[in-house]
């Protein structure tokens, strides 16, 4: 991983951390997950990575060599997993090569979904 020198206390020190060629990528993911969240998602550093929280974790997401990693799995969607099946990796988390161009619209996609599965989750307690 990319950012393991020191543990950042935000996502912006996350991301300073990071090989300067992914940091634009990482930039652009960080306000594309912000647009498609409501204004009152928490950002947070947990297990080390970036983590966007509302009514529980919406998604992390973390840069690696050769890919940048978003979780959790996706689960709940048929259509929404079909979309993602050529990212996912053997445990179902996403991991989007940094050699091809870079899925934000899918994000944003996940993220909505997300949003809407821990709202579902806050309402039935």
């Amino acid at each position: 991983m990319a950012a393991t020198r020191s543990k950042p206390r935000n996502i912006e020190q996350y991301i300073a951390a990071c090989a300067p060629e992914v940091r634009a990528v990482l930039r652009h993911l960080r306000s594309t997950i912000k647009r498609a969240a409501p204004p009152e998602t928490e950002e947070l550093i947990s297990y080390g990575m970036p983590a966007f929280a509302l009514h529980g974790i919406l998604v992390y997401f973390a840069a690696f060599k050769n890919h940048i990693g978003l979780f959790p799995p996706i689960r709940g969607d048929a259509k929404l997993q079909a979309a993602v099946a050529k990212y996912a990796g053997p445990k179902g988390n996403l991991k989007f090569p940094l050699d091809q161009p870079f899925s934000y619209a899918l994000v944003t996609k996940i993220v909505k979904f997300r949003v809407r599965q821990n709202l579902a989750k806050a309402r039935k307690k």
